[in-house]
């Protein structure tokens, strides 16, 4: 396929991840990484971090309606899937990989943050909040961007994963 036959209006994975990023208002510079940034470990070592500071972006289906949800987990963290149904109010199936990629846009192993083709509710982990700075997928698996925590948060308009007092 040539220049002139390629679909006009197409956006790559990446690009998508930075206008949504410019129009939340989240100043980040989307970085092409040599090797993998597909697990949590491989994305600390490319970006020269703790594990913790891994934004793990995992899809999930609501086992009551088949919505999909988004868990911003902490890298050095397993999603607690108890925790999240009570949060959530259903329990959490695993997201079907053809169906996360049919809905968001995004492939698993570069399931960015921002920038999903459909609309979703958004959970946090309460332990990337502690860190300044945290570094997330951009829509491939070796791209990365660095975000501060609390902007991501307000961002996404997610709900911390905690448990009520």
């Amino acid at each position: 396929m040539n220049e002139m036959q390629k679909p006009k209006g197409k956006q790559s994975s990446k690009d998508r991840v930075d206008a949504a990023a410019k129009a939340l208002g989240l100043d980040v510079d989307i970085l092409v990484m040599p090797e993998s940034t597909r697990t949590a470990e491989d994305a600390a070592a490319a970006c020269s971090c703790e594990v913790a500071q891994i934004v793990k972006s995992l899809i999930f289906e609501r086992h009551d309606n088949q919505q999909l949800v988004l868990l911003l987990i902490a890298g050095h963290n397993r999603a607690d899937l108890d925790l999240a149904a009570k949060v959530i109010g259903s329990s959490l199936d695993r997201a079907d990989a053809k169906k996360v990629r049919a809905e968001t846009g995004f492939a698993i192993g570069g399931v960015a943050p921002i920038g999903h083709l459909c609309e979703m509710a958004v959970y946090m982990d309460p332990d990337l909040l502690t860190f300044d700075v945290v570094w997330a997928a951009a829509g491939a698996p070796n791209a990365v961007f660095k975000v501060a925590p609390q902007q991501l948060f307000e961002a996404t308009g997610a709900v911390l994963l905690e448990a009520a007092d």
